[in-house]
């Protein structure tokens, strides 16, 4: 995975592909295996990672004896547990704040996907700075209000 500082910020293909490796990498340390394949894609506010070939030899043998419900919840809880290490990395490669992270997976085709929504840059230049990033993900029912507020602030200017 390519590194970041705060004096060097990865653009375009690269930060793309450091984002899926990271991806990877977490989901690796945690599952004992990474997918095969990942693909991050970024518009605007938001960041998409797919990914293929996710699934342990265990949870493939769990889906094989009919079991799909009881990987699918259990991959969830696996994604939970990941949250705030995904967050903190994509946190730190793009140097803004994640405001969500979503996560979902599908069997067949076996294919998963991490979503990540990312404070508006009007928002971000408007706070300036070290507290618009947290260095761990954290609840907060704010964040709706601050991400419409801050995306009402950008349309306005648009319009």
């Amino acid at each position: 995975m390519a590194s970041t500082t705060n004096d060097t910020r990865q653009t375009g293909g690269s930060l793309t592909a450091a984002i899926s490796n990271a991806i990877v990498r977490i989901t690796a340390e945690y599952t004992g295996r990474g997918p095969t394949k990942a693909r991050t894609s970024i518009h605007d506010d938001v960041i998409l990672v797919l990914m293929q070939e996710t699934l342990t030899k265990a949870e493939r043998s769990l889906l094989a004896s009919g079991q799909g419900d009881f990987v699918l919840e259990t991959r969830a809880r696996f994604q939970n547990t990941m949250r705030d290490d995904y967050v903190l990395a994509v946190e730190e490669l793009t140097e803004r704040r994640v405001l969500a992270f979503m996560s979902a997976n599908h069997l067949e085709p076996d294919m998963g996907a991490e979503l990540f929504v990312l404070e508006p840059h009007a928002a971000a230049g408007a706070g300036g700075g070290a507290d618009c990033m947290p260095t761990k993900a954290k609840s907060d029912r704010g964040a709706h209000v601050r991400f419409d507020r801050a995306h009402e602030a950008v349309d306005g200017e648009r319009g």
